[in-house]
């Protein structure tokens, strides 16, 4: 499976339902604090890599591969130490930095294999 534009759109998907996630976590779902945190401001570290995302910029792709585990700790820690509302949040950011880092990785190897042909 080495279409490229398949792992593109996966990567896309996952990072916008990212940033919308913790956005609505932060602000509305469950916030540390009532009224929201200062923790929103995670949407817009999310935000860094979105732009050569969308433009297919492997360069992008390969920093973000590695951009995305500080999220995917968050969540675990917080799967792990939350409870209700927040737990099952902080699982759904577990999912989707998990098929982000994927579809990052595979959307490089297939532009590799693309290019070497």
């Amino acid at each position: 499976m080495n279409n490229p534009r398949l792992f593109h759109w996966g990567a896309v998907i996952s990072l916008i339902a990212l940033i919308l996630l913790t956005l609505a976590w932060e602000l509305w779902l469950a916030p540390l604090r009532t009224g929201g945190s200062f923790l929103v401001l995670k949407a817009v570290v999310l935000l860094l890599p979105l732009m050569g995302i969308l433009k297919e910029r492997v360069y992008t792709y390969q920093w973000s591969s590695m951009f995305i585990l500080a999220f995917f700790a968050e969540g675990v820690m917080r799967a792990w130490s939350d409870k209700g509302l927040s737990q099952q949040l902080a699982l759904v950011e577990v999912f989707l930095t998990v098929v982000f880092f994927v579809c990052v990785v595979l959307f490089v190897r297939a532009m590799r294999l693309m290019l070497a042909r």
